[in-house]
Order: structure tokens, then sequence, then C-alpha cells
């Protein structure tokens, strides 16, 4: 049953990010505590005043100690969940009870990554995963994990529903335009339809340029009350709606590789929220792959399910169209380090903030934050919204 009066009782009042592209010279723990403080000062705090953290990595099991450690903080509140790239949205949740409760009263979510100029090559990172995260109906065929999971999904959807290799390249494509307003993007070259489409094949039917990019990067934001979040120095972006689902952990367990747990998560966040897809102002969503929006957008309910690639084709989630998608230039063109659900909740947050410069949506009240996880696996959805939308 949900929490009704859980629904705006949070708000995010601080963001940071730091060694967004090329962190070069940098660890991973160095950009992470750059991007947290940052976020601490953008809400107009001192580290001594966070007392609850949730930090997750791919690399460690116990990555928020060292956090801890590194911040010089004592929380009273600790959550190091690690769910995949959706970690960081599934953080809210338990945050804000922990707030909510009195158990904390201000938290600091963080994550860093510097697996582009780390020294670990891709197969020895790749290896690694797979001996943490066994998975033994896929990994003894050595497949190219995770795109080639991904490529099944878009290959299922282009059977199931006729979706096109341009309707995937119209995401890419989208991304490219959006990441082009954006100064701390990574990718801001032009990109045409025919650019991706004849960029060179990974994982039939995924391009290089249906593909995230692999960069270095470190975010962070802080979340506390609603009511103190009224009198503090950044105007405050409410959590209207939260929830985490996950239905499998191997692409081979799912039961139809066009449905997504997001079905669940969205539904969950929206009747938390009290609002609708058609109330929504701003989408930002993990597209650690093309296939990944369209599947998104036709789970979280702004289409039908089987009409994403129609949806997104004709400049429809670009700047200027319909309904803006990933405003920053997404996983597929402005960073992507590893996990990158917290990006997407902070551009979310600038976009309602109204600080987004060139690529700002008039007059957002309302954003949906959408991580990804796994392979399709976890999900987690948030709807964030102005104090005119309580």
């Amino acid at each position: 049953m949900i929490d009704k009066k859980l629904r705006g009782a949070a708000a995010v009042v601080g963001v940071g990010q730091a060694g967004l592209g090329m962190a070069t010279g940098y660890t991973e723990m160095e950009i992470l505590i750059q991007a947290a403080k940052r976020a601490v000062d953008d809400a107009g705090l001192t580290m001594q005043d966070i007392d609850g953290i949730a930090t997750a990595s791919v690399a460690s099991t116990m990555w928020v100690m060292p956090v801890i450690e590194h911040l010089g903080i004592r929380p009273t509140f600790i959550d190091s969940t690690m769910i995949g790239g959706s970690s960081f949205v599934a953080h809210l949740m338990p945050a804000i009870q922990a707030l909510e409760s009195g158990q904390c009263n201000a938290v600091l979510v963080c994550y860093g990554s510097t697996q582009r100029t780390s020294t670990l090559s891709r197969s020895a990172i790749g290896n690694m995963r797979k001996q943490m995260d066994p998975q033994p109906y896929e990994n003894p065929y050595n497949p190219l994990s995770p795109l080639s999971s991904y490529a099944l999904a878009a290959a299922r959807h282009m059977h199931q529903y006729g979706t096109t290799r341009e309707n995937l390249a119209e995401v890419a494509v989208a991304a490219r335009k959006w990441a082009q307003l954006n100064p701390e993007a990574t990718m801001r070259d032009p990109l045409s339809i025919e650019d991706v489409l004849s960029s060179k094949m990974v994982s039939d039917p995924l391009t290089v340029r249906d593909c995230c990019l692999v960069t270095d990067g470190a975010g962070a934001f802080v979340l506390v009350r609603a009511d103190r979040a009224k009198n503090m120095k950044q105007k405050p972006v409410y959590v209207l709606g939260n929830s985490t689902a996950c239905w499998n952990r191997q692409i081979s367990s799912m039961h139809d590789l066009t449905v997504t747990a997001a079905q669940q998560s969205g539904k969950i966040a929206f009747e938390m929220a009290q609002v609708k897809p058609s109330d929504i102002d701003v989408v930002e969503v993990y597209d650690a792959f093309t296939i990944n929006t369209i599947l998104f957008l036709e789970d979280l309910g702004f289409c039908k399910k089987g009409e994403g690639g129609a949806f997104v084709s004709n400049g429809n989630i670009a700047p200027g169209g319909i309904l803006p998608v990933n405003t920053n230039g997404g996983g597929l063109s402005c960073v992507h380090p590893g996990m990158y659900g917290i990006f997407i909740l902070i551009e979310a947050v600038r976009q309602l903030r109204g600080s987004c410069g060139e690529r700002q949506v008039n007059d957002a009240k309302l954003a949906v934050v959408h991580g990804n996880g796994g392979t399709l696996s976890s999900q987690s959805t948030a709807i964030l919204g102005t104090a005119e939308t309580l």
C-alpha cells in the first residue's frame, strides 16, 4: 500500500557533478568527493550537516565505508544497496523514510567512477563483473555483455512490433541534439540518422552509436525534509513519488523481452505522485542503449506497447519535439561512467529549478526520472515536482 503521507515529504536541495568525460589523474573516490562537496555547498550546508548517506559501486561491496571515511562524516542512516544503475533512484525511498522518521536530517546520495581512464582494461573489468555476478545460463556462451542482452530486446521489439533501425537511430540523434545544447556533454558533434545506421555494427541490430558512452564521472545530491527545504539556498525540488521493481536478473529470465519491470515501478510512482504521464513536462530515462528509451516510454505509459518506435520518430523527443526526453544528452551523448542513474536525477532537478540555460524546458514543473540496472533488470521510477505541484 502506498503511503500518501510521503508524497512531497522530502526535497532535493543540492546537486553536484565532477570529472565528467575524462578525469585523468584522479581516482573515482577523488571525483566522488568533489561532486559530494559541490552538492553540499549547492545546498548551503557543510559536510558536518550530513548525517545520512547512500552510495553504491560496481567494484566494491563495502564502498560506503571508505566513502564515509573520506567525507569525514558520522552518519546515523546508511544505505549501500546495489542494484545496478538504478540504485541512486532507488535510494530515494529509504532516504525519505529515514528523514521522515527522524533518523537523520540530511542525506547525501553520491557516486563516482573513472571507468574510462582506469588502468584496468575493459576486458578485465568485464571478467571481474562476471566473477562477481555469475549468470549460469548466459556466461558459458561468453556474450558481449551487457550489449548482447540489449540487442536481443531490440531484435525482439523489431520482430514483434515492426520497430526499425531508423526508429532506434532517432533516439541517438535526439540525445545528441540535446547534448549540443549542454556544455558539459562529452559528445557534441553533429549526428544524423545515416551516421547511426552506417556506424560499426557491434551486436545486431545495435551499432556503436546505439550504445552508451564509456566515460568517467561523479554525481551527488542532497535530500532533506520538506519543511526544512523551504528556507534553504536553492529552489527545492520535491519527490512526489518513487518505486522500485525487479522481475529478473538475466535477460534470459525475462518473460517478455519487450516488457520491463518499469511497468510496475512506474504505475506505483505515478499513483503516489497523483499525476499521470500526460502531466509530465520533462522525462529523464536511463538510455544505456537506444532500445531502452523506447521500452521505458512504453512501459511508463507515455505511449502504448509497440508504439515506441513511432513515438520517438520525427524529432518528437528532441529539442522542440512533443516530449523533452534526456535533456542533458543522456548516456548516449552526455556521460555514462558505468552507472548512470544519478545523472538523470541531477538533470531533472536542474530542469525543475530552471537552471539549464540553452536546453531549459519552458515552465517545467513535473519530471519523470527512470533508472535501469543490470540487463533490463532493476527498475526505479521517481516523479519530481516544484512547489506548485504539492
